[in-house]
């Protein structure tokens, strides 16, 4: 099956002197999926989204959608693609009008039965009709974010993009937002393109995973494939916080670099354990982060029972496993 986006060596740089936007990328995004974009400040996520939806015109290289190459500001009147929807962390709300009538103004009046109908039907799906007749300025942030997306795709997008969805909005509010947006691709069969800060809404939401470091494409590939496989230290410890393993003794060969998860870092009594001693302990809950001293340097552990949790400055042993080799 085609691709419904095709990008195909796409640059975008802002100047000549320093890196900026994203060099020579290429990806294609398949209809009906859901693409998360990650990386740390500076990567290029955001370039990238504005060069899909046609906000920017690549230096080199082309975008394409169903086949037909995306237009530039330059080249359109008005800037983006009519078949995609970008909601931004700017969001475009008229702040003293009705949430009714910030999503239904995106609809034409010709049948206004119609019109009512739809717009009531697009804020239940986003479960915010309880909200109809409230301004937007009274309303949480998280509230504002499934307004706009509410108007994003009243008009029935192929494409929705979304630039750091989860970044204004709590815990819980986050999990029925991200709900929401799994529910539009599924349901409504729209193609979800998002930029995320947070890699676990990534792993969690996403058919693919884009990793962008310095402009271009570290890896790119199914959430459970990269996470197993993270192949390189930036995309380790970006996508699970890994503990970066290189010239310690009880590593066969000290010149290789491995990657081992906090989860994997575990408690034991054996022989062949590891020896460490306890730097400090956080309590997070169901679980706690504690950093253990090996050889002088520091090892994260996640330890979800509570009764094992040794106290610092205490000496314990430790075994890894789930080591990931790195190249």
């Amino acid at each position: 099956m085609s691709p419904l986006i095709n990008l195909q060596n796409v640059s975008k740089n802002y100047s000549e002197l320093l890196h900026s936007g994203v060099s020579d990328v290429n990806l294609e995004i398949t209809s009906s999926s859901i693409v998360s974009i990650v990386g740390e400040s500076g990567s290029g996520k955001t370039t990238l989204l504005k060069l899909i939806y046609g906000y920017l015109l690549p230096d080199e290289g082309e975008v394409f959608f169903s086949g037909t190459r995306v237009l530039g500001p330059s080249e359109k009147l008005i800037p983006g693609h009519d078949d995609m929807k970008m909601v931004t962390q700017e969001l475009t709300l008229n702040l003293y009008a009705r949430v009714f009538d910030n999503i239904s103004s995106l609809l034409a009046n010709t049948d206004l039965e119609v019109k009512e109908k739809l717009t009531l039907q697009t804020m239940e799906f986003l479960r915010i009709e309880h909200l109809a007749y409230k301004k937007i300025v009274e309303l949480s942030g998280g509230e504002q974010q499934r307004v706009a997306i509410a108007r994003a795709v009243i008009t029935e997008p192929k494409v929705l993009l979304l630039d750091e969805p989860f970044s204004q909005i709590d815990t819980i509010l986050k999990k029925e937002l991200r709900d929401d947006i799994e529910r539009l691709s599924r349901f409504l069969g729209i193609t979800v393109v998002m930029v995320s800060h947070d890699p676990s809404d990534a792993l969690a939401l996403s058919d693919q995973i884009v990793v962008m470091r310095e402009g271009k494409v570290e890896r790119k590939g199914h959430p459970k494939e990269i996470y197993n496989d993270p192949q390189s230290a930036y995309v380790a410890k970006l996508l699970g916080k890994a503990n970066i393993l290189q010239g310690f003794s009880f590593l066969a060969n000290a010149s290789e670099k491995f990657a081992v998860y906090p989860q994997d870092v575990l408690l034991c009594q054996s022989d062949e354990a590891i020896s460490a001693k306890v730097k400090r302990v956080h309590f997070n809950g169901f679980y706690s982060e504690v950093c253990f001293l090996v050889e002088d340097k520091p090892l994260i552990a996640y330890i979800f029972d509570s009764v094992d949790v040794p106290e610092k400055g205490s000496s314990v042993s430790l075994k890894l496993r789930n080591l990931k080799k790195l190249v």
